[in-house]
């Protein structure tokens, strides 16, 4: 274990077993004098105290940090305090380790005779727990969202990013443990609790003392006293309960029975009742499909057998998706309030059977809406939210008549063009003026084309995200083909392919290419993790498009369920640059996602 020594200076790791004293300092943290703690505090002045938790007091002070003057939020051992030198040890050989955005860091430390002191940055917005009881603070479901993402990033760093074999795993997972910054991005703090997952013990299982704050305690844990990365996913349930309710998880207000939050919003999940234990102001602001979608990893992670439970990573791509949904349902009802007005969320499939179309009237919409829809040609609808439906005149203008000029990209299914529309009223625009799209026509000969669309904007229509290219709408006319508008918007013409592969004077640099690849599986998680559970199906180099920042946004793509045969000759005619990306394994048993080359 690396002991702390009086005269600030660091010894060597000795050779004891313990899990706990695996882990070796990367970044020692500088040693602070203990008349530096006093002039900063000023003799640890109680008008500067902006905290108190089991450790002991938390001041507010001004340190020297080379030749700049830095704000730390102190932290003094009270000598009262039940904790002391091995919680002390323990958040400093923690944080010393450990480095990731969504984690507060440790500036340093002073030991001097019985004074133990942390030192970290100072978080202006203080813990969530504050906003969320104390000061009730109008946080808006969105921003709630976020806390709980960036706690989530942090505990799965923890969990599974931290180098060390079975990673650590925090045992207080609580609210007024998340500190808030000043853009209130979250960051987990208090690692005197924290242990290492003991080495050769495939479930990661440490017997300890059982410690913790009681209401997120994990109740296996608690009976067993067998500590595993799963009693944090608990805790963290918890914590998504206290957002979504704005109640302690051990709080007096409720049933005169039962104080605790679990079990009391337990039984209203049970019984139908969410409306009944959902903050009142956040309940305008929450989409039905994000309540049950959130509610429903929140049960996950309460589950009483640990294994049961979600990875951390697994609550992350769920909160991820959660939020991008919100985010787009948002948007398109801001949009159909200032731009459309009154736009049908549907998209067209054409009726070749009468009966086909009086049998599907109580599930669609019959489109008379002067699209140049004859009679004969009417067709059955289902909802598809917050997409435009283009007229192919527009389109046709858009592209300058499709014109070989503006043409980007051709596959075995059809053309891409692009174009330029008015960004309020998406009506053709001339170019470099409003919203650059492209455009994907479809090959009207192939009978696969207008199937291919449907799957597509039911697909992508729905699945909103930073990495993924954003589907605007669609055209569906029955004589003159089918076609799909993508958001080039900061879209750059060329694809990560061309940067590898082409002429270019600068080459991408290793931390750009690393940008585009976290990227490229952000966008596949939330393919994967979707209730549709999306496999892209054509993974490569040429279908990752780069926007002016070099972010990566999955493009090109077509979505299916399952993996249904395919024949090999169809396929090998179609693409058979992307047969090289195939999983061997499934091109020799004669298996391939549909839709390989759709996009």
């Amino acid at each position: 274990m690396l002991a702390v020594t009086g005269n600030g200076k660091e010894s060597q790791p000795s050779t004891t077993t313990s899990s706990s004293s695996s882990i070796e300092w990367l970044q020692p943290c500088r040693h602070f004098k203990f008349s530096e703690i006093l002039i900063a505090t000023d003799k640890f002045n109680e008008s500067l105290v902006i905290g108190h938790g089991g450790f002991g007091k938390v001041y507010k002070g001004n340190i020297i940090n080379g030749s700049s003057v830095t704000i730390a939020a102190i932290k003094r051992l009270d000598s009262m305090s039940s904790q002391g030198a091995t919680e002390f040890r323990a958040e400093v050989e923690m944080l010393s380790k450990l480095r990731h955005c969504h984690l507060v860091s440790l500036l340093g430390y002073c030991n001097h005779e019985k004074e133990m002191i942390l030192i970290y940055e100072y978080m202006p917005n203080g813990t969530l727990e504050d906003h969320l009881h104390k000061l009730h603070t109008p946080l808006s479901w969105l921003q709630r969202l976020k806390i709980c993402i960036g706690t989530a990033r942090g505990l799965d760093y923890l969990h599974t990013g931290t180098g060390i074999e079975f990673g650590v795993i925090h045992r207080d997972v609580k609210s007024s443990n998340i500190l808030l910054h000043e853009s209130w991005e979250a960051k987990i703090s208090d690692f005197g609790l924290s242990r290492i997952g003991g080495k050769n013990q495939p479930t990661t299982c440490v017997n300890t003392l059982v410690k913790g704050t009681f209401g997120y305690l994990d109740p296996n844990y608690f009976s067993t006293g067998k500590l595993t990365r799963k009693s944090d996913v608990y805790a963290f349930g918890v914590v998504l309960l206290e957002v979504l309710c704005r109640k302690r998880a051990v709080d007096r207000r409720l049933d005169e029975e039962q104080w605790g939050l679990v079990t009391w919003a337990q039984e209203s999940i049970k019984e139908g009742n969410l409306n009944n234990i959902i903050d009142s102001g956040i309940k305008a602001q929450i989409s039905s499909k994000c309540l049950k979608e959130f509610v429903r990893i929140v049960e996950r992670c309460l589950l009483n057998n640990p294994k049961q439970r979600p990875t951390m990573a697994e609550v992350v791509v769920t909160l991820d998706s959660i939020q991008n949904l919100q985010q787009k349902i948002d948007s398109s009802s801001q949009t159909s309030k200032t731009i459309f007005g009154r736009m049908l969320d549907v998209f067209p499939f054409n009726a070749h059977d009468d009966s086909k179309l009086s049998s599907n009237n109580s599930k669609g919409k019959i489109r008379s809406d002067g699209d140049n829809v004859k009679d004969e040609e009417k067709c059955f609808t289902i909802p598809i939210p917050s997409l435009k439906i283009f007229k192919f005149g527009d389109l046709e203008r858009t592209t300058s008549n499709f014109s070989q000029e503006w043409l980007i990209d051709r596959d075995g299914f059809g053309e891409v063009f692009t174009g330029w529309v008015d960004d309020k009223t998406f009506a053709p625009s001339a170019r470099c003026v409003g919203i650059l799209v492209a455009v994907k026509r479809y090959y009207k000969v192939l009978p696969e084309s207008e199937t291919l669309v449907t799957t597509l904007v039911t697909g992508i229509g729905r699945l909103p995200h930073l990495n993924i290219i954003s589907l605007m709408g669609y055209c569906n006319d029955k004589k003159k083909n089918c076609l799909l508008v993508y958001d080039y918007t900061h879209i750059l013409k060329l694809n990560l392919s061309h940067f590898l592969f082409g002429d270019v004077t600068k080459p991408l640099s290793w931390i750009t290419r690393l940008r585009i690849m976290i990227g490229v599986a952000r966008g596949l998680a939330y393919l994967h993790s979707s209730k549709e559970q999306v496999i892209h199906g054509g993974i490569k180099t040429f279908n990752i498009l780069l926007d002016k920042n070099f972010n990566a946004k999955l493009g090109h793509f077509g979505l299916a369920k399952g993996r249904p045969k395919f024949s090999e000759s169809d396929t090998s005619t179609r693409d058979m640059d992307t047969l090289r990306y195939f999983d061997q394994e499934d091109r020799l048993n004669g298996i391939c996602y549909i839709f390989i080359n759709s996009g």
